[in-house]
């Protein structure tokens, strides 16, 4: 097969990067996942080690992504392909970058069920369908599952479908400011009527006794999976930036962005979790089951949970458009197909395995744990050994002009040693005791 070809085309400006990349982090893993994850893993314990792990791991693999992907112009797999080849490494470092986007599609495979039930929701919050005790009846049986999981993936394809420019790229622009205009009211809606205090407390008051590898795991997942760090989108991403475009900037704006996002749906959940006595450690049911009733119980509370929902779906939609588009490169750039037939492929695929899943629920589960806490760190893991190991030093120093020479050196040991041994050393210990 020919070496493939940088690509020439770029975000139209830096806001409609972030919006890209916010939008690509911010989705259901920061307003459904992570305050269940939160909640079943110990509250404050949770959320320390996954600050930690921003700051000191994912962040650094982060920039590290991008500066590969910029430099070389390629999908994630033919950026580390054709990086590791002038570097005079093996080409099968390409793996790198295909572990992560398999992982990210896994993802997409799944969140199409869960999206779409979000979609359902959001309409039953406005039409008043929330029913104290049942499931809404426009999502009550598989078969209207099935319809809105797939209602989400054709909106999915139809805006990929649309190019960088008009598809992901416009959407994200409009939908992220309206998606932090929403999160800002409901949360301060949420602290202003339910159990702020306790909700502060149970996030922030440090319990250590609650740390076990656990915890520890599914915090680095949650971080990894949050962030799509290990999945990537970021090594994608990067092929479209400018070449004045400062990588360390960008990347502390995306990761604080979905830092804050994540904090703030913990303040716009558990308030009213607490307020009505609802259980934390609820998992996936905390939104789904619990959260309706509490709807109920409010002034105003259809509006809100129309809100509430609507809300989850644009952060869903942001982060599905990214899974795909990212899938679509590597699939046109590999296998030398046209950029049209390989979203409509991948948009089927990942309909009929969710469709499947609609079915047998429990598959959501294991897709879940096997992409998002197994896949991911160890897609952060490799991308990490790459940036530090494989790179020459002069191509990533180039790329992170951003960092000061010191703080170049210290990005350095944290890709090359302090990442892969810590995450390494954590998914061992973390898949060991659940199984």
């Amino acid at each position: 097969m020919a070496t493939p070809v940088p690509t020439t085309a770029r975000w139209t400006n830096r806001f409609s990067f972030l919006m890209v990349g916010i939008g690509a982090s911010v989705g259901l893993g920061n307003l459904w996942r992570f305050p269940f994850q939160a909640g079943e893993n110990g509250g404050s314990a949770f959320v320390l080690v996954y600050l930690l792990c921003i700051i000191g791991i994912v962040y650094p693999v982060l920039i590290g992504e991008l500066a590969v992907g910029r430099h070389m112009g390629l999908s994630a797999v033919g950026s580390t392909k054709e990086m590791a080849r002038a570097a005079g490494r093996s080409p099968w470092w390409g793996l790198v970058g295909g572990i992560g986007a398999f992982a990210t599609y896994m993802v997409l495979c799944i969140y199409g069920v869960i999206s779409g039930r979000v979609l359902a929701f959001a309409v039953a919050g406005f039409s008043g369908g929330y029913v104290e005790g049942a499931m809404p009846a426009i999502y009550a049986t598989p078969v209207r599952a099935f319809l809105w999981q797939t209602l989400f993936m054709a909106i999915t394809v139809a805006i990929v479908l649309r190019g960088l420019h008009k598809g992901i790229e416009g959407f994200s622009r409009v939908t992220m400011p309206a998606f932090f205009v929403m999160l800002t009211l409901l949360c301060v809606y949420s602290l202003s009527n339910g159990s702020a205090g306790a909700a502060i407390e149970y996030l922030l008051s440090p319990r250590f006794e609650e740390l076990s590898p656990e915890v520890i795991l599914a915090a680095f997942g949650q971080a990894f999976f949050s962030v799509v760090v290990g999945g990537a989108a970021m090594l994608t991403f990067g092929a479209f930036m400018d070449k004045k475009a400062n990588i360390a900037n960008d990347g502390l704006v995306i990761t604080t962005s979905d830092t804050i996002v994540a904090m703030v749906a913990g303040l716009m959940i558990f308030p009213i979790v607490f307020q009505f006595n609802l259980d934390p450690a609820m998992g996936m049911g905390l939104i789904f089951s619990t959260m309706p009733l509490s709807f109920l119980q409010m002034p105003s509370g259809s509006l809100v949970g129309g809100l509430f929902f609507s809300l989850a779906a644009l952060g869903a939609l942001t982060s599905s458009i990214a899974m795909l588009m990212l899938a679509a490169v590597v699939v046109e750039e590999q296998l030398q197909v046209k950029r049209k037939t390989a979203v409509l492929s991948l948009g089927a695929i990942a309909w009929i395995i969710g469709a499947v899943s609609v079915f047998f629920p429990h598959i959501n589960e294991e897709i879940d744990f096997f992409s998002g806490q197994v896949m991911m760190p160890i897609g952060g893991i490799l991308i990490a050994v790459f940036a530090g190991w494989v790179a020459p030093r002069e191509i990533m120093r180039n790329e992170l002009t951003g960092l000061s020479e010191p703080l170049f050196n210290a990005w350095r040991i944290i890709v090359r040693y302090v990442a892969p041994l810590l995450v390494g050393g954590v998914l061992l210990l973390g898949v060991s005791a659940r199984f």
